[in-house]
């Protein structure tokens, strides 16, 4: 089984969707359940509504799930794995004071070396524990020999006791750390592959240790992405506006382009353009650059023009707002039609939306305001031509106007706006809606 499991501490950002999306195709492929769980123990960074944004996210993506999981649910089940592994040996309660640590660590940054647990607590007695009435957290002992696995991208990764260390798994508060539920949680929900970024490679070994100190023999396969710079080539922060999938998706970008975007990005794919479903028959989690994937947001725009003329009529109408108008199929393909002919100089949702409140809204002529009534007036009187060229041949006969006085207006009258598509492409869409003005 393959799972994604977010935090409800922010806006979702490119790397985690990118995670859910490569689950959710592996998942399909070989024909297992998907999990969603969502790991909210972090109480203090938890934010009201972001479970539920979440869900919504991956809705609209087209991304469903078998099993769904808060991991705070499971904190009994933390607990027990947690006095089991004391019990066993093979973790012990440390009263070490958070001062007593930070003093052991700038010592051993002065010395210029790397920091790790000198095993203060780990050999008190059980009468010792049991007469200390400091707080304390549980440790789990450092493994004893060499940790490798096996990366699908990455390939062999091997981790050495000390850079394991004996680490914390339970919390002062009785909370478990992140290391400790994560791999409690996947052990009990039957997880066989995990999909997530490699800002999490140092983490596998801990979660591989937890489970082998609870008996855990099942096989656990892993992937770790490479992290998605930004267009200057520097890892992309949270910060930035278009890290963000609802930022992406305020825009005007489809959930299909931004899922097509992603599955290509630092990958080979047979074609550019592609659905979710399409890929499950040629993606390939082996085929993933090992290198960082740069983010470019000049593709994805092309992408999502390439995506909007692929669009059912309805479809476009609906995300262009005439959802509540009560659109004939005429009407809908007209309007379909006009807004994939603005994809060369529109390249998202957001953009159509504003091109068409200026082509229907309440236009603003400015310096040209008597030319555009002059227009207005010869249209209503006007039996429309098939033809521009007749068009604008009939039109500069009813005014009089020419040149600039005529092409300006004109195209104020059409659009709303003084540049667009050349009028005589932009005529034939166009036509159908232009007896309409007073």
């Amino acid at each position: 089984m393959y799972r994604f499991a977010p935090s409800p501490t922010g806006d979702m950002h490119i790397g985690n969707l990118r995670a859910a999306i490569f689950n959710y195709i592996c998942a399909k492929q070989k024909g297992v359940d998907f999990i969603l769980r969502i790991e909210d123990t972090d109480t203090a960074r938890n934010i009201a509504g972001k479970e539920e944004e979440i869900k919504e996210i991956l809705k609209l993506f087209g991304i469903s799930w078998q099993h769904f999981y808060v991991q705070s649910q499971n904190l009994k089940f933390h607990r027990q794995m947690a006095l089991k592994l004391v019990s066993k040996k093979k973790a012990f309660a440390c009263f070490c004071t958070s001062e007593e640590l930070e003093a052991k660590k700038e010592a051993a940054k002065l010395a210029k070396k790397a920091y790790r647990y000198d095993g203060t607590c780990e050999n008190l007695t059980d009468s010792e524990v049991l007469m200390n009435e400091k707080p304390f957290v549980i440790r789990l002992k450092k493994p004893s020999k060499t940790m490798e696995f096996e990366d699908l991208i990455k390939g062999k990764l091997k981790f050495e006791p000390e850079a394991v260390d004996s680490f914390v798994i339970m919390r002062a508060d009785k909370t478990p750390t992140y290391n400790f539920a994560c791999a409690v949680d996947d052990m009990l929900e039957g997880v066989t592959c995990i999909i997530r970024g490699e800002d999490h490679v140092s983490n596998t070994p801990k979660q591989e240790h937890i489970r082998a100190s609870l008996n855990y023999d099942k096989k656990m396969s892993y992937a770790h992405l490479p992290i998605i710079l930004n267009e200057e080539g520097v890892k992309m922060s949270k910060r930035e506006a278009h890290s963000s999938v609802k930022w992406l998706l305020d825009e005007g970008i489809l959930p299909e382009s931004i899922a097509n975007y992603l599955i290509m990005l630092g990958n080979k794919t047979p074609r550019e353009l592609f659905t979710l479903e399409e890929s499950f028959e040629f993606f390939d989690i082996k085929k993933v650059s090992k290198a960082p994937a740069r983010f470019d947001l000049k593709k994805l725009l092309q992408l999502n023009r390439e995506h909007i003329k692929l669009m059912s009529d309805e479809a476009l109408c609906e995300a262009l707002g005439f959802k509540d108008f009560k659109l004939n199929e005429t009407l809908k393909k007209d309007f379909a039609n006009l807004a994939k002919f603005y994809t060369q100089e529109a390249s998202t949702i957001k953009e159509l939306r504003a091109k068409f409140a200026l082509i229907f809204g309440k236009k603003d002529f400015g310096e040209f305001s008597a030319e555009c009534e002059l227009i207005l007036k010869a249209l209503k009187d006007l039996n429309l031509p098939e033809t521009y060229e007749e068009f604008k041949t009939s039109l500069m006969k009813a005014t009089n106007l020419k040149g600039k006085s005529f092409f300006m207006p004109l195209r104020l009258v059409l659009t709303g706006s003084v540049h667009g598509p050349e009028l005589a492409e932009l005529y034939g869409f166009l036509k159908k809606f232009l007896k309409f003005r007073e």
